[in-house]
């Protein structure tokens, strides 16, 4: 058989089909895929192999190394002839670089869910992103394998997101926030949502879903709207709605006397005369002393409002009459001997006694309701006397709103004595000591007294608010004195 002879060029590319059917046969490509496991979403980027560039392409290098070598060794053993070995080496390695660029180009990398890189330009090898590319907002480490949320502009570990109220993790798929603070719902509720003082429970949504209760503006006491018409009591001295749980007494003509106001309640008509002393010396140091002698007596409010009927002329604050400065011939029932409280808080073994009273001036008595705070009373009874001073000096037929408003004013300005004196009780006399049990004055008898003044301040009446403001600023501008001037010579308060 003629020996058939190849020229270069087709011995080349023999050999080259041989050593390249090897790479194709004996190369073989595990991409590893790395996973960040999360249970609140997918991110593409935690999918992506972490083999490396330098990996990949030294497994390329090595097989086609390995192909050559073996294609070599089938040549000399089937007899081929080669022209020019060192010629061979070095074109059967540029052909190699060649197909390896070539392989580059046309086998783009796959990522770790099956789909092909979509980018512009394939990239050569897959991205590897460092562990460490997201931190806890919580506890500001590097967030490894496992699960994280993402939440408030930032990335956790579930066990670093934590309730501001209680510090537990939250782990509900709802939670509340105030400020920058996470919180769990119910925690929130708890520190945010108002309760009832009186009840203790949430106060409830109106049909509209906003929180709805009322207010005491002075307390700052926040209750349900419903305990306004369900019974629930309120003292007749402070005003406030008092815990459920919280005692109270029963006065013996209905009203109902919280046990803080009780501390310092004025019980009966002897119990009251220390403290009608100390009145008279402070209208005494404002030049204003009251010559005749006027009665005083406590009463009941049924006494008090049967003493109003039987008056021709006054006004009378309304809803309720607290004193009176009587001008009338009439027999009152006085409180003689202050209640005791019993069973149930209930005032037992009170006793009355008729007192009549005889006009030997313009001033018949001066009457208050029992069972009022020290406080309470003294400034009601200022009110009156001032009533029995006028009276008792001729200034008569004044308008509704000067006579009550120049009251209020004298009311006001003894309750800032009794307030600004440093020892409590002991203000300006050894009697007043001995009308409160304790000789001094406790923080909440204080805030009583502040409460009294807010009153008279905040008074929307026209008689009583307005004419209290327009005579306090007559006596701010002009003093007293010169008020009570202008007031007797034009039955005006002074502009």
């Amino acid at each position: 058989m003629p020996v058939k002879k190849f020229d270069d060029h087709e011995q080349i590319n023999i050999h080259d089909m041989g050593w390249l059917s090897k790479i194709f046969k004996g190369s073989r490509h595990n991409i590893s895929r790395g996973h960040y496991h999360g249970n609140r979403g997918q991110d593409a980027n935690y999918n992506a192999p972490s083999t490396s560039r330098e990996a990949w392409l030294g497994q390329e290098n090595e097989d086609i190394d390995r192909a050559i070598a073996l294609s070599l060794l089938e040549d000399s053993q089937n007899g081929n002839i080669v022209v020019d070995n060192e010629i061979q080496v070095k074109e059967d390695e540029q052909l190699a670089k060649a197909l390896q660029e070539s392989l580059n180009v046309e086998s783009p990398p796959r990522y770790g869910n099956g789909i092909p890189y979509q980018g512009n330009t394939y990239q050569p090898y897959p991205v590897h992103f460092p562990m460490g590319f997201r931190i806890c907002a919580g506890c500001n480490t590097e967030i490894g394998q496992g699960r994280f949320l993402n939440c408030l502009n930032a990335f956790w570990h579930p066990e670093c997101f934590r309730c501001h109220a209680c510090s537990l993790p939250i782990s509900d798929n709802e939670f509340s926030m105030t400020g920058n603070h996470p919180y769990h719902k119910s925690c929130y509720k708890e520190c945010y949502h108002p309760r009832c003082e009186v009840c203790k429970l949430f106060i409830p949504t109106n049909p509209a879903g906003l929180i709805e209760y009322r207010a005491s503006p002075f307390w700052i006491q926040k209750y349900c709207p419903s305990h306004e018409h369900d019974g629930t009591p309120r003292c007749c001295s402070c005003e406030r709605m008092e815990p459920r749980d919280t005692g109270y007494v029963s006065l013996n003509d209905g009203r109902k006397l919280c046990l803080e106001c009780l501390d310092s309640a004025v019980m009966d008509t002897k119990e009251c005369q220390p403290l009608y002393l100390d009145i008279q010396e402070f209208y005494e140091r404002l030049n204003m002393k009251v010559e005749q002698y006027v009665p005083l007596l406590l009463v009941e409010r049924q006494a008090l409002n049967e003493a109003r009927g039987g008056e021709k002329n006054g006004h009378y604050h309304i809803p309720e009459t607290r004193g009176l400065c009587l001008s009338e011939e009439q027999t009152i029932s006085t409180v003689s001997r202050r209640p005791r409280f019993g069973a149930g808080n209930r005032a037992m073994g009170m006793i009355t006694e008729p007192y009549k009273l005889t006009r030997r001036c313009e001033v018949t008595a001066i009457l208050i309701l029992y069972g009022l705070p020290r406080l309470l009373t003294g400034s009601i009874l200022a009110h009156e006397m001032m009533h029995a001073w006028m009276r008792l000096k001729g200034i008569q037929t004044l308008s509704q709103d000067v006579e009550e408003g120049i009251c209020q004013v004298l009311a006001h300005m003894w309750l800032d004595s009794e307030l600004r004196s440093t020892s409590g009780s002991n203000v300006a006399s050894s009697s007043a000591s001995r009308t409160t049990k304790k000789g001094t004055r406790s923080p909440f008898e204080r805030k009583l007294g502040e409460y009294f003044k807010h009153q008279i301040e905040s008074d929307t009446s026209p008689v009583y608010g307005n004419g209290y403001r327009a005579g306090q600023q007559a006596v701010r501008k002009y003093g007293l004195e010169r008020t009570l001037d202008h007031i007797r010579m034009t039955g005006k308060f002074p502009y």
